[in-house]
């Protein structure tokens, strides 16, 4: 039986919010002080259309301050361009993609909010309900098991084998490898990883907030197509509404796609170019400073890092003085390898 428990880090600049699975991480969801209200998942809103492309049936929106989304429409139901609708934001904007509205009717009145998204412990409550929301030391180190898993490509199976998950622009590649997982009977141990791969790619491409087109390269040959459909409609399920799968195809492979709600992790947390980005870093940082602070509230507290991230960490550092005093220097060493952080105490 599956059990989920959730989990809200309330950190410095950043909340992050766990729900696990098993004991697993399935989903992290990620807030930041800096961020845009109007672009978060379910906040609802009054935009305005800025313009229209009535060949994709698609209406541009102005929500303000200068966020943008789109929304659809069907041919009997063009807006207008300058009217006001009332919108709910369903996916989140990701790289050279704009937020993707559902209109809700007609509105009055210039761009604003006017329903916020539910903070983050909401959010929890309503994956689970009924679970208890777990906070504090424990949902830290739950955030961070789940950050890092996020951001890992190459995940091992149980009993054996492995599995890539590869976002590209469009689509999402998975590889499933038996690697060294044993057996005397080939199709067995080929028919239980597949079977495995399933359950653990529909947990991890929660856990990395991916979506669309999901393409899984299955291992051997001579699929049961019916244990493996059944197998992936009950490891989705909880992506619906909007899932769609294929049946495994001539070439081994399983085609699904998954609704896109929030942005993807590896957006959030890490540079266009790759790599971890200067703000996560940062975060980091003054996880570490804090937890050392509270661990020894007399002592004087040092780190180091590169510029980059010294920089991002400044506003950061500033809400830590507030709540340890200034008792601590962050030092730019431009020398550092990019992701070394070290704090000490004296």
């Amino acid at each position: 039986m599956s059990e989920r428990r959730i989990y809200l880090d309330r950190g410095l600049g950043e909340t992050r919010g766990v729900v696990t699975l098993n004991g697993r991480p399935e989903r992290l969801l990620v807030r930041r002080n800096d961020d845009d209200p109007r672009l978060q998942f379910g906040t609802r809103l009054i935009a305005r259309v800025a313009s229209l492309e009535p060949a994709l049936g698609t209406a541009f929106l102005d929500l303000g301050n200068g966020a943008q989304a789109i929304v659809a429409f069907k041919p009997d139901a063009r807006p207008v361009r300058g009217q006001a609708l009332e919108v709910e934001i369903r996916g989140e904007p990701r790289r050279g993609k704009l937020a993707v509205a559902r209109a809700i009717g007609l509105g009055e009145g210039p761009p604003r909010i006017i329903v916020e998204a539910p903070d983050l412990a909401n959010a929890l409550e309503t994956l689970v309900p009924g679970a208890k929301l777990v906070e504090g030391g424990t949902a830290r180190e739950v955030a961070d098991e789940a950050e890092a898993e996020a951001l890992t490509a190459v995940h091992l199976l149980p009993g054996g084998g492995e599995i890539a998950i590869e976002p590209t622009r469009a689509l999402t590649a998975i590889d499933v490898d038996l690697s060294d997982r044993k057996g005397a009977d080939a199709k067995r141990v080929t028919r239980q990883a597949n079977l495995a791969a399933l359950g653990m790619a529909a947990r991890l491409l929660r856990l990395k907030g991916l979506g669309g087109i999901v393409v899984i390269d299955l291992v051997g040959r001579g699929h049961d197509g019916n244990a493996l459909m059944a197998a992936a409609r009950a490891a989705f399920a909880p992506d619906n509404p909007g899932v769609a799968i294929g049946p495994v195809g001539r070439f081994g492979t399983m085609e699904l796609s998954l609704p896109r709600r929030t942005q993807p992790l590896l957006e959030r947390l890490c540079r266009l170019e790759g790599g971890i980005s200067d703000r996560t870093l940062a975060q980091r940082l003054i996880r570490r400073l804090q937890a050392e602070g509270q661990a020894q509230p007399g002592a004087r507290l040092s780190a180091s890092c590169v510029p980059e991230v010294a920089r991002a960490a400044a506003p950061l550092a500033e809400l830590l003085a507030l709540q340890i005093g200034a008792r601590f220097v962050i030092t730019p060493n431009p020398s550092f390898p990019r992701e070394r952080l070290d704090v000490s105490a004296a």
